[in-house]
């Protein structure tokens, strides 16, 4: 009986922890998609010196095999600025992070247990980045 208590009480320390350390496992695909999207789109930059159009015409072509997140790009009216936003789905749902063209990272959404963050990319519990 002293057996299973012991069993049960790592249990259900183990089990948390190993989610959280699932989760974390899946973060890096939304930040590497997101750089890259933005390492083409000043790719695009230097050779039109416009974003207008780097979406369309797919020089930012979001990941398109990303089980766990949703690519949007967003180009202002006047062409100058941008903003990258991945949505998190399935096991993810719930964490969205965006970048823009200045280099400004933030972690606009996440779930219960994490917190959000105007100035970085959370990837782990308590706002760390």
């Amino acid at each position: 009986m002293v057996t299973i208590a012991i069993i049960a009480v790592l249990a259900a320390i183990a089990l948390p922890s190993y989610k959280d350390y699932v989760i974390r496992g899946h973060i890096p695909q939304a930040t590497n998609g997101l750089a890259d999207m933005r390492i083409k789109l000043e790719q695009f930059f230097q050779d039109n010196r416009t974003y207008a159009g780097a979406c369309d015409k797919g020089a930012a072509a979001a990941p398109s095999t990303n089980p766990d997140f949703t690519f949007t790009c967003n180009i202002a009216a006047d062409g100058m600025s941008y903003g990258l936003k991945a949505e998190g789905k399935g096991p993810m749902n719930g964490f969205t992070y965006e970048v823009n063209e200045s280099n400004a990272r933030k972690t606009s959404a996440v779930p219960t247990g994490w917190s959000t963050s105007n100035t970085c990319w959370v990837t782990a519990t308590g706002g760390r980045c």
